[in-house]
């Protein structure tokens, strides 16, 4: 038995209960589920299997479940441990003020992007095959820059989270 987080995109406390998708997840066969924060972070016990294979499982029950389903990025929590433990963000120059994020990836990251690629305050700093890792400080006249900048780079199968958000889940 394996320990899982599973990151879902697009999700907020307007339009997923975190109690439903715990359901979900539960109704899924997965064990001693527990949901994080409002934005569709979701710890779990499932039997050792492919990370492909854990989010359809996921996907497949949000969708029975609630009649629709949210894209879902199944990372294990070794493997998170070991990235914040990386410190991914050590190799740069960020002000303190700035917000460090980790994209989650559906597909790998191509080898002829280069990075970092900035934008507005918002860089992208650095990705291994899985994650992109980058950093903004945050501008209410601007707005949300760094998740444009994301989805220019990567398209829209991704999600993100702040560093801190993926520590408190590796921890749960």
């Amino acid at each position: 038995m394996s320990r899982y987080v599973a990151f879902l995109r697009g999700v907020s406390p307007m339009n997923a209960r975190m109690t439903e998708l715990k359901r979900c997840f539960e109704a899924a066969g997965f064990l001693e589920v527990k949901t994080l924060l409002s934005s569709g972070n979701i710890v779990f016990n499932a039997q050792t299997s492919s990370l492909s294979s854990l989010e359809r499982r996921a996907e497949h029950a949000m969708q029975a479940e609630l009649g629709r389903s949210f894209d879902t990025f199944v990372r294990p929590v070794r493997y998170l441990q070991e990235l914040i433990d990386s410190d991914p963000f050590a190799e740069f120059s960020l002000a303190p003020s700035a917000k460090r994020v980790i994209t989650f990836l559906r597909s790998p990251v191509s080898p002829d992007l280069k990075l970092p690629i900035e934008r507005d305050g918002a860089s992208i700093v650095k990705a291994n095959a899985t994650e992109a890792f980058s950093a903004y400080v945050p501008d209410p006249k601007k707005g949300p820059v760094f998740m444009r900048l994301l989805e220019r780079s990567y398209g829209k199968d991704i999600t993100t989270r702040t560093l801190d958000t993926v520590i408190k889940c590796a921890k749960a």
